[in-house]
C-alpha cells in the first residue's frame, strides 16, 4: 500500500510539473505567433482608464514574461526545500501552484493581446481577474500550514502555529467574499473598479494583520486550564 502511494504522489507531481510548465509556455507560445505583426515599438503600460501611457521595445516583452513567471515558479517549487519550519510539502502546494500560474497565464496572455492590438481591451477585466484571484487564495488560506513564504505572515503567526492556524481559517472566508466584492464591481460600476482594489486590498490586509495580533494576544486557552481539579 505504501509503495503504491508513493507511486501516486509521484505521478501527481508529474503531471502538476507538465501542467504548470505548459501553462508558463502558453504566453511564451503566443508571443512567438505573434511577433512578426508586433511593431517594433508598442503599448507597454496603461493607466487606469486604459490609456496608454508607456512605449516600448517589443523585445521588452520578453523580459516581461520572465519577470512574471520565473520568480513565482522558483519560489513556489523550492520553498518547501529551503523552509526552516519545514512544515509544507510540494505536494501541499500543487493546487496553490497551479492557480498561481494560471492567474499569471491569463495576465500575460491579456496584457500581450492589448499589445497586439494596441489598445487595453476591457481594461477593467484585470480587476475582476485579481478579485477571483483573492478568493481562490482565500479558499487556499484554511490549508496552508506555517512557512516563512506564502500566506500572512505577520510577526505573530510566525511566532506562533495556532496563531497562524487561526489567522488563516479567519481570514480564508473574508478573502473569498472580498475577492468576488472585487470581481464583481467591474460588471455592474466600471467607474469604481480602482476604489475596490485599492479600498478591498487594504480592509482585507488590515483584518488580517489586525487579527493576527489579536489571536496573539488572545490565546485558546490550554486543556489544563480547562480541568477543574
Amino acid at each position: 500500500m505504501d509503495g503504491a502511494k508513493s507511486n501516486f504522489m509521484k505521478n501527481t507531481s508529474k503531471y502538476t510539473e507538465l501542467l504548470i510548465i505548459a501553462l508558463i509556455s502558453i504566453p511564451v507560445i503566443y508571443l512567438l505567433s505573434i511577433w512578426t505583426e508586433l511593431p517594433q515599438r508598442v503599448p507597454m503600460h496603461w493607466n487606469a482608464a486604459g490609456e496608454i501611457d508607456r512605449y516600448g521595445d517589443k523585445n521588452e516583452l520578453v523580459g516581461l514574461l520572465l519577470m512574471i513567471n520565473l520568480p513565482l515558479y522558483f519560489i513556489l517549487k523550492y520553498a518547501p526545500k529551503i523552509d526552516p519550519k519545514k512544515k509544507i510539502s510540494e505536494a501541499q502546494l500543487a493546487g496553490l501552484r497551479i492557480v498561481m500560474h494560471l492567474f499569471m497565464a491569463v495576465l500575460a496572455l491579456f496584457i500581450l493581446y492589448s499589445t497586439k492590438q494596441a489598445e487595453l481591451s476591457s481594461p477593467f477585466g484585470i480587476v475582476s481577474l485579481m478579485g477571483l484571484l483573492f478568493a481562490a487564495l482565500g479558499w487556499y488560506f484554511g490549508r496552508l500550514k506555517p512557512n516563512y513564504f506564502i500566506g500572512i505572515k505577520t510577526p505573530w503567526t510566525l511566532e506562533s502555529e495556532e496563531v497562524w492556524n487561526r489567522t488563516h481559517k479567519a481570514s480564508g472566508p473574508v478573502w473569498m467574499i472580498g475577492g468576488l466584492l472585487m470581481a464583481i464591481v467591474p460588471l455592474v460600476a466600471k467607474e469604481y473598479s480602482v476604489y475596490a482594489v485599492l479600498g478591498l486590498t487594504l480592509l482585507l490586509t488590515v483584518y488580517s494583520v489586525g487579527y493576527s495580533y489579536w489571536a496573539f494576544k488572545n490565546p485558546l486557552p490550554k486543556s489544563n486550564d480547562l480541568d477543574p481539579r
